[in-house]
Parts: structure tokens; sequence; C-alpha cells
């Protein structure tokens, strides 16, 4: 069972959601008959909100579109520098559960900031990619938590998957303050070229190669 890689390029977040649900239909209607794929891409900025996600999270969007989806989880942003990666898998064919395909996204992306440099970790009960280092807590002190570089929020159907993951390359981190990221009030995000520094070139095709690398050797296995 092989995973074709597609590197999409910038695309409209709204294109490439309707992308995914008619290529997720046709596989429905045809189970078998077509491979998993892996789309790799950036987006224009917009938020989205996951199926369950409250409209309370999002406190400032200003011009910045907003966009309800099904996937899980709460309200993220996109925008540019931040790489996508979409896994449109058939869980039946490779047996694998909903709960073991996020612990190998998330091994995959661990792997991946690994080689840049930058150790990450899992949270419990908190999906998703951090960095465990001091944050920045204004005058007087420091939060100590751990901020958040990559995101998961997935959509399973009869056995398939669409939506994705976010992982931070190099962009402007300012859009994820007018928001409750993930549902978690003053939650810091963060990305590889503030993590990982000058000496690493955080460029968002070099990066999405070895990231998509990464995930595909966690979901084979």
């Amino acid at each position: 069972m092989t995973i074709r890689v597609r590197r999409l390029g910038m695309t409209a977040y709204l294109d490439t959601l309707e992308r995914m649900r008619a290529f997720t239909l046709e596989r429905q209607a045809d189970p078998g008959g077509v491979d998993d794929e892996l789309w790799l891409t950036e987006h224009p900025p917009v938020y989205t909100l996951g199926f369950a996600g409250r409209r309370e999270h999002l406190h400032a969007p200003g011009d910045i579109p907003v966009v309800q989806t099904e996937r899980g989880g709460q309200v993220t942003y996109h925008g540019p520098g931040q790489i996508l990666a979409y896994p449109l898998l058939d869980l039946r064919r490779r047996r694998l559960g909903a709960r073991e395909l996020v612990c190998r996204l998330e091994t995959g992306m661990i792997r991946c900031l690994a080689g840049c440099g930058i150790a990450a970790i899992r949270r419990p009960g908190a999906p998703g990619i951090y960095v465990e280092r001091t944050s920045a807590a204004g005058p007087g002190g420091s939060t100590g938590e751990p901020v958040k570089i990559g995101s998961i929020g997935l959509k399973i159907s009869r056995g398939f998957t669409w939506h994705g993951l976010s992982l931070n390359c190099r962009m402007d981190l300012t859009p994820f303050t007018r928001i409750d990221p993930c549902g978690y009030e003053g939650l810091e995000m963060t990305d590889v070229f503030k993590e990982a520094g000058t000496h690493f070139n955080a460029n968002p095709i070099e990066l999405g190669d070895r990231l998509a690398g990464e995930l595909v050797a966690a979901i084979e296995g």
C-alpha cells in the first residue's frame, strides 16, 4: 500500500477542502481502487473551526476569513510559511485506528523536527507537537509552559481520512494571538525558524519534503 505524495504549492483553503472531499467520496464509492495520498500545501491567511469549534475562541479575526469545517479540534490559523500535510488514507486497509494514526503523525513531526535540531514533545490529552521551553509572559515573569509548533485536526468517515496537520515553518505568528489556538487561552505558538535559529534554513519547500518523508515512514510503520 503505497502513499503518493503530491506537492500542491500555494492553494486556496476552500478549493483544497473541496478537492479532499471529492477525492474521499470517490474512494468510498470504489474502496481499494485508489492508493493513499499525502498532500503538501500552503494556504493564504484563513482561520478554520472544527465541527465542535466554539466561536468564543475566535476573538478578533479582522479581515482574515473564517471557515467552518468538519474536522476535529477547535480553532486554528493557516497562513504562508506554514506547511499543511493532508493524509488521505484508507485506515481499514492499513488496519489503523484513529488514536494510532494520530500517534504516528505526531511521531513523524517529532522526527522531522529532530532533524532541524528541535526537541519536540507530545502533551497528554492535547494532540499536536510542542517545544518545551520557557515562553515569555510579559513583564515580571514567564509561564514555563510548552509552546506549540504543530497541530492535528482530522476527519474520519467510513474508515477514510481527510484534513490533517500543520507545521509552522517560518511564518507571521501574530494571527494566532487573535484566537485561543486549539481552544487553549493564552497558548503560545512558535515556528521552526524561531526555535532552530538562523543556522537552519527554514524553507517550507525543503522542510515539507523532509516532513513528508517522515510522515510516510511513520504511517507505514
